[in-house]
């Protein structure tokens, strides 16, 4: 494109449609002049990897969204890329805790002194190195392998290591001949090779489906190049049946983030990275395996515990953020940057602007209203209603401007929502004379209301979903497939105090609605016998529904039930996996309204219903996991 000067001799409309592959390398200036100039009616970007290394987001081409993607476990799911065996290896040779950290990753030079240089580390390293893999790896001689290093000294030693024991190697850095790079890779897919190790050769743009074997030989700060090198090894070839991953694991800088990487290989969970190396990795991809050796395993839980999932750890990366990141210190940026969910980072009740005073990162402040706002916060994070948001960040700037008479009945009721997230009561239980009065006393509170818009603009900025109104017969605030707590669902069906409901049951009869509250994955611990009921759907559209066990299939509940479309009630089913989420009480999904399909049974009835909208495909993994269990 540039070499033949196209701007020169097409005009800026030229082309309806642009496809760009590998666009995360657009923010590069050899992309600028295509993507400047030219002004199609369609501009598609294809990429593996949209997190750039440089933290430059590519999403501004985009309007800000992403139109569709797929991550690894899906595209594992889906039989796009082959399924891997993960194993964690105890690398206690090298102890990376006193290695230099600058900016967000260790210092290279040192790495590679210690791996290459310190004599009695390197060599002690390369033989754990070669006995692992002729643990692991399942035959040598069908072995097709690529060993990402630090630096081209470290790939050249590991090569001549591997030699030495009797196993063909290779090694290809950038200084390499396209000769030598066609010649290595050759030999590879013939078998004629075992490995070859690279350092930022392999990571991305060549493409040996062959590989069955990748060896991490350094620890991958940067998700992106985990996920590209990962990804040279799970490619579909023929006789190929899995990938092989080693990772070698010892003591890292408190400051190496071990739950990104194992997040991004797992399929999408509210569980913890500590749970799930606790239970062995319940979560990981169909045909998927991964196993930590306990010392790998006790290394990464101590790692975790003094990092992002502490309030040290937290404090700790806010300080140097800006230096590790090259980014203003915003929570945006950290949260993109650390790949963290805003639930997550809320879960403990502290806002970020007191955590930036912790880390000397600003002043310390005061505000009149701080305890009752930092006890929303993780209430506030979990909205990802759209209409809700889009309303609070139209009205709560300048809500001294408005009176009841602006809003429609729905965007009252949304009023009232918000009340019941922040004050934990609703409007007419407060000791002001109206609702807007409440939400004006936020203003006394400039740094955290201003905090508020932040997690409001985030929130209506990462919506991933399709949602849509449903018609309940009044002006109902709620949407389907958004979250919503038990408090903010029957204020939304303008219940006084919804805190006094304790059944997962509630007939609204002024609106002729049977609403349905229910955790999928029950324990004795949280319920008692007698509401331990059997939830879970059959397809995207049916699910099966146990009612409470004093209703029988005669009574006046059971046949408002069975004949609700007659009676012309609606029912309204809104469900979540588990009782608690990031250490708080999980939302509730809202899957809209369902019909009556048949039952069985009396005290309790098993009811299956038809819902009148799918299930989203990702909620329909967890609703449905009990039946594959």
């Amino acid at each position: 494109f540039n070499s033949q000067e196209f701007t020169k001799v097409t005009t800026p409309e030229n082309y309806d449609y642009i496809v760009v592959d590998e666009f995360h390398h657009a923010a590069a200036h050899s992309y600028q002049r295509l993507l400047n100039y030219y002004t199609p009616h369609i501009l598609l970007g294809l990429t593996a990897t949209p997190e750039r290394l440089d933290g430059k987001s590519i999403l501004h081409f985009f309007n800000g969204k992403i139109t569709a993607e797929i991550r690894l476990p899906e595209a594992i799911n889906r039989g796009l890329l082959c399924p891997f065996q993960y194993f964690g290896v105890t690398d206690e040779t090298a102890n990376l805790a006193d290695i230099r950290w600058v900016n967000g990753s260790y210092d290279k030079g040192e790495l590679s002194h210690l791996y290459t240089e310190d004599k009695k580390t390197a060599y002690k390293r390369a033989d754990l190195i070669i006995e692992s893999v002729r643990k692991y790896v399942t035959t040598l001689e069908e072995t097709k392998g690529l060993g990402f290093c630090v630096t081209q000294k470290h790939a050249e030693f590991m090569a001549h290591s591997f030699l030495d024991a009797g196993i063909p190697s290779a090694c290809l850095t950038s200084n390499s001949s396209n000769e030598e790079r066609n010649s290595a890779q050759d030999k590879l897919k013939k078998g004629n090779i075992k490995f070859i190790f690279t350092v930022d050769l392999y990571n991305e743009g060549v493409d040996i489906p062959e590989v069955n074997t990748v060896l991490f030989l350094r620890p991958t700060e940067s998700l992106t190049i985990f996920l590209q090198q990962l990804g040279r090894g799970l490619r579909l070839a023929d006789n190929k049946e899995c990938l092989t991953v080693l990772d070698f694991i010892g003591q890292a800088h408190k400051k190496y983030n071990f739950e990104i990487k194992f997040s991004s290989i797992l399929n999408s969970s509210s569980k913890d990275i500590s749970t799930e190396i606790e239970k062995g990795f319940i979560s990981v991809p169909k045909g998927c395996y991964i196993h930590l050796e306990k010392q790998a395993a006790k290394y990464i839980l101590e790692n975790i515990k003094s990092s992002l999932s502490t309030g040290r750890g937290l404090t700790s990366r806010i300080q140097t953020f800006t230096e590790d990141s090259g980014t203003p210190l915003t929570l945006a940026n950290f949260l993109t940057y650390y790949q963290l969910d805003i639930r997550s980072f809320y879960s403990r009740e502290i806002s970020f602007a007191k955590r930036c005073v912790q880390a000397s990162c600003r002043p310390d402040f005061s505000e009149p209203d701080e305890k009752l706002i930092s006890n929303a916060l993780p209430a506030l994070s979990a909205i990802n209603s759209r209409r809700w948001l889009t309303f609070l960040l139209k009205v709560l700037p300048h809500i001294e401007n408005y009176t009841m008479e602006h809003f429609s009945d729905a965007e009252k009721r949304l009023l009232n929502m918000t009340l019941i997230t922040l004050w934990k009561k609703g409007g007419q239980n407060l000791s002001f004379p109206s609702p807007l009065d409440a939400l004006r006393q936020l203003k006394n509170s400039p740094i955290l209301f201003e905090e508020i818009l932040d997690i409001l603009r985030y929130n209506l900025e990462h919506i991933d979903f399709i949602d849509e109104a449903i018609d309940l017969g009044f002006a109902s605030p709620l949407d389907l497939h958004c979250r919503y707590s038990r408090d903010q669902i029957f204020t939304a069906f303008d219940i006084a105090d919804p805190s006094s409901i304790r059944q997962g049951v509630r007939y609204i009869a002024d609106k002729k609605i049977d609403v349905f509250i229910v955790t999928l994955n029950k324990s004795e611990k949280d319920y008692s016998p007698t509401t331990m009921y059997n939830d879970y759907s059959i397809n995207e559209y049916l699910f099966h529904w146990q009612s409470q066990s004093t209703t029988s299939a005669d009574s006046p509940t059971g046949l408002r039930y069975i004949n609700h479309v007659q009676q012309g009630s609606k029912v309204l089913l809104f469900v979540r996996e588990n009782k608690k989420e990031f250490e708080q009480t999980a939302p509730f999904t809202f899957l809209g309204t369902a019909q009556y399909v048949t039952h069985d049974g009396s005290n309790p009835m098993n009811i299956t219903w038809r819902l009148d909208k799918p299930i989203p495909a990702d909620f329909l993994k967890k609703s449905n996991k009990l039946l594959e269990g």
